[in-house]
């Protein structure tokens, strides 16, 4: 069998199944008519949004595109990296768009079906977030292997097979360019978007007014509702489409490298449909019973993801025997280690930002005295929790490198670690299905609070939310810990293609290299800035919406006692203006950063700063990540009863806490994932221009 057909393949059964899980999702009601008013209302701030950042980010893409080609003209890329850039980043958008509408259909049936049972509820939630889940996949596999089939059959159609190979891997290695941009435009806008209407309506409806979360009299909580989808559903689905890409061009690319030529490069192709059909089998696992704790909540999550994940070990096994006929048992290990590493870095941010251990209950603890205190510790516990997926990482990083022969062949081992991610990333399709679960979840609860359904409802749509916070931190977490791996493998690429495109080219990348040094020093801080930048963001955002919210309370006379309507439209469409205006400036620096590094520092001082920007990269984020997951549910741990409950001095300090972690796990933390790929991919498709016209080789 030629591994290579299990690409589409894997391709139509995700697009397929996700195709009947919505038709399956939209049978059901979407509740009374006040109901379909809120969620018609969601619907349409989330579509305005995505229309008006689409149609901006077509404008930067047209640019781009026009760029590249006079480059491919002069020789200094491939004519078709230029279209490639373009497809990637419209599967990319297209994934992102259809989790979104899938999304904001799905809330208010949600809400609906938890009036009936916790179980209905979480099975209309997960089935959306399924819809996300394996669009994505189905997509990403879809785009692949259009361009192999194309390349192989036609472009390439009279070359040998190890120069086809060659070739392929080189051109589809760039491929990752496009989805990568998408997802840094939809990462930082929604970040944005969501991070600046979630604090204005806490500080100004929880804090000094003093209403629940969601109370349809504050005028941010429509814009809020939106923030969710744009944000942690087109923004979470265009930043793993373009990881699952990463994983598996960069980890084709090492095969050929390595000398595994046309077979090797089709084993991250074929693991990845594999991964596809075991995470459609794993969906069918997720159920739970009425009155479950948090805990059995997580656990019935977990189950589907384990199944998944043991299909994949057992299959990967007979995957590696066919492909090398028993010669690379090694490479098998590998992927479990990345399997293995995964699922370790998924409980271990459950560990520190879930309320049922010990960290988050500690940190709510420490509200009593105060915000300051509340704020200390929530830094403290993000700063701790890195430590473990370092560890993961490292470990994963040295295991699989030497079970994949890297003692012996250095090639090899890069693959290896290549192949780690792409194992990591296989069962993505259920992996983000539990994630993007969380902002339908969300949203149902909001519906169900301005709808003014039964408390009873109202329970279990906090339970499910409750729930979807800590998926959301774990699937951040999953998706930075596989960008560290991923973009390790896309160094290893970078520096092939370099050594590809001139062979007699000098390599020192020796610390003690001024350009590996002065390189590594601006890859570090490059995080940094790009942080400092997003938050800055979310705060100048966040103050036209607070400012705003307050004049709607002053001004429109009955909106305390509910007896007058606010305006929502205008919040969502100052937030859509601020996200829009803000998102240009992170994204242009990840673009000309590695540029001027490359024409000033060489090759050299680019593998250097790419080192750099992953190490710290990938520590700044998940500590974020992890500080502002732990935060938020500090304070969903105070509201269901514990420290005084709602409205209490404790509650109030854990709502400041809340606001500060907000934009930490939201914005800057998981678009820092993206940013240390991106600088990646830049590099690989300017390669030439830094080669040949670089002042410091």
């Amino acid at each position: 069998m030629n591994l290579t057909l299990l690409m589409p393949l894997g391709a139509a059964a995700a697009l397929i199944f996700a195709y009947v899980r919505a038709k399956k999702v939209l049978r059901e009601s979407e509740g009374n008519e006040l109901m379909q008013k809120i969620a018609a209302s969601i619907r349409q701030g989330a579509n305005a949004y995505l229309k008006r950042q689409y149609s901006g980010v077509a404008k930067f893409f047209a640019v781009v595109f026009v760029l590249m080609l006079a480059l491919s003209f002069m020789g200094q890329m491939e004519i078709f990296v230029p279209f490639a850039f373009v497809t990637g980043g419209f599967f990319s958008a297209l994934s992102g768009y259809i989790g979104m509408k899938i999304a904001t259909s799905s809330n208010a049936r949600t809400a609906f079906a938890a009036s009936q049972s916790l179980n209905s509820g979480l099975k209309v939630a997960f089935s959306a977030g399924s819809v996300m889940g394996f669009t994505v996949v189905g997509l990403g596999l879809l785009d692949t292997s259009l361009w192999f089939f194309f390349l192989k059959y036609i472009v390439y159609a009279g070359l040998p097979e190890a120069e086809q190979a060659m070739k392929i891997s080189a051109l589809m290695l760039t491929f990752g360019m496009g989805a990568s941009m998408m997802a840094l435009f939809a990462r930082v806008g929604g970040g944005i978007f969501t991070k600046a209407a979630d604090v204005g309506a806490d500080l100004v409806g929880k804090v000094e007014a003093g209403i629940p979360e969601d109370d349809p009299r504050n005028p941010a909580v429509i814009a809020d509702n939106v923030g969710d989808n744009v944000g942690d559903v087109a923004g979470m689905g265009a930043d793993l489409y373009e990881s699952y890409a990463g994983a598996r061009l960069s980890a084709s690319a090492l095969a050929v490298s390595a000398g595994f030529g046309m077979v090797g490069m089709a084993v991250p192709m074929a693991l990845a449909a594999i991964g596809i059909f075991a995470s459609i089998i794993g969906t069918f696992f997720v159920k739970t019973g009425e009155d479950a704790s948090q805990r059995s909540l997580l656990g019935s999550l977990r189950k589907g993801t384990y199944i998944a994940s043991a299909i994949v070990a057992v299959a990967s096994y007979f995957l590696i025997q066919y492909a090398f006929g028993g010669q690379q048992t090694g490479l098998f290990i590998a992927i479990l280690v990345g399997l293995l590493a995964g699922n370790l870095i998924g409980y271990f941010t459950e560990y520190y930002t879930s309320d049922t251990y010990k960290p988050t209950q500690k940190l709510a603890e420490s509200s009593e005295t105060g915000a300051a205190t509340i704020i200390i510790s929530g830094l403290s516990l993000g700063m701790m929790s890195t430590a473990v997926p370092v560890v993961i990482i490292g470990i994963a990083v040295m295991a699989s490198f030497a079970c994949s022969g890297g003692i012996q062949n250095f090639e090899a081992g890069l693959f290896g670690i290549g192949l780690s991610a792409v194992g990591m990333l296989s069962t993505l399709g259920i992996t983000l299905a539990t994630d993007a679960y969380g902002p339908v979840a969300d949203n149902a609860g909001g519906i169900a609070e301005m709808s003014g359904m039964e408390e009873s409802v109202r329970d279990r749509t906090d339970a499910l939310d409750s729930l979807g916070n800590t998926t959301a931190a774990t699937g951040k977490g999953f998706a930075i810990g596989s960008a560290a791996l991923t973009a390790l493998a896309l160094v290893a690429a970078y520096v092939d293609q370099c050594k590809a495109i001139k062979p007699d080219l000098v390599l020192d990348l020796s610390i003690t290299n001024p350009s590996v040094l002065v390189g590594l020093f601006v890859g570090s801080v490059l995080p940094f800035v790009f942080a400092a930048m997003t938050m800055s963001s979310v705060g100048k955002a966040a103050m036209s919406i607070v400012t705003e919210v307050r004049r709607q309370f002053r001004e429109i006379r009955g909106l305390m006692e509910g007896t007058a309507e606010p305006d929502y439209h205008t919040c969502v469409d100052l937030c859509t203006k601020s996200a829009q205006q803000e998102i240009l400036a992170p994204s242009l620096m990840a673009i000309i950063v590695p540029l001027v590094v490359g024409f000033t520092l060489g090759v050299n001082g680019v593998t250097g700063m790419l080192m750099g920007a992953t190490a710290s990269g990938f520590i700044l984020a998940i500590m974020m990540s992890n500080s502002g997951g732990a935060w938020d549910n500090a304070k969903k741990y105070i509201e269901s009863g514990h420290l005084g409950g709602k409205g209490s001095d404790n509650h109030k300090a854990a709502v400041v806490g809340d606001t500060v972690g907000d934009p930490f796990k939201d914005t800057s933390g998981p678009s820092i994932n993206i940013l240390i790929k991106l600088l990646s991919t830049v590099s690989i498709v300017f390669a030439a221009l830094i080669v040949n016209f670089s002042l410091n080789l």
